[in-house]
């Protein structure tokens, strides 16, 4: 857990090769649905777009569906977001004999979450990502991966007014699960998001070796 642009997906796609675990995303599975052109995926657009968080009763169920078609370990990235999804999950969970090992949770500045997802480009030809001050394109406005003609593109939803938007939504409404897994006993594992990706993924496997190590 974490606000946006904490590093979330990055970490999780680290530790699930470390843990052997597998990866649900809420926002791949959102962005698959918007791509797909879906009544759903389209619906989820427009929250997304205005940096708002999808609705409870539409992320519930797709996030449960999802959940049982696993097997083994899950890392969860992205969702619960709300206590009303973190309770539905805990039913679920409960129902299906899975414990909930532990949370982790990934702490970053408001002020560098901006400029981090503010900051991010991609090439709308072969999909390498880049950043304008962390990992900028050798040449400038244009991939120096595939050498393409198009510029590098901005994704809708990465503003300075829209990463605010979605960050005052996070405090307001995914802040408070956190609040409840730690109420509840649940291990909440504290990491500093501001280290290196490395030392971050360094930080969180410590950490959940400890908590395998104590059952």
């Amino acid at each position: 857990m974490g606000p946006p642009g904490a590093g979330k997906g990055t970490q999780a796609k680290r530790l699930i090769e470390k843990f052997g675990m597998v990866h649900l995303s809420s926002g791949d599975i959102f962005r698959a649905e918007r791509a797909g052109g879906s009544d759903l995926g389209r619906q989820m657009a427009d929250y997304m777009d205005a940096g708002q968080l999808v609705p409870d009763d539409v992320v519930v169920p797709m996030m449960a569906k999802a959940i049982a078609a696993q097997a083994g370990g899950l890392m969860l990235d992205g969702f619960p977001r709300t206590v009303a999804q973190a309770e539905a999950l805990d039913k679920q969970l409960a129902e299906a004999d899975k414990p909930l090992d532990a949370v982790v949770v990934i702490t970053v500045d408001d002020d560098a979450i901006v400029q981090r997802i503010t900051g991010r480009r991609s090439c709308p030809e072969c999909g390498k990502a880049f950043h304008v001050t962390f990992m900028p394109s050798q040449r400038g406005e244009f991939c120096d991966v595939c050498a393409g003609e198009v510029a590098l593109t901005q994704r809708a939803d990465d503003t300075d007014q829209v990463v605010r938007d979605r960050l005052t939504a996070y405090k307001a409404q995914t802040q408070p699960v956190i609040a409840y897994y730690r109420r509840r006993g649940a291990r909440v594992l504290d990491v500093d998001g501001s280290m290196s990706p490395e030392a971050v993924t360094d930080a969180i496997s410590e950490a959940l070796r400890a908590v395998c190590s104590q059952g």
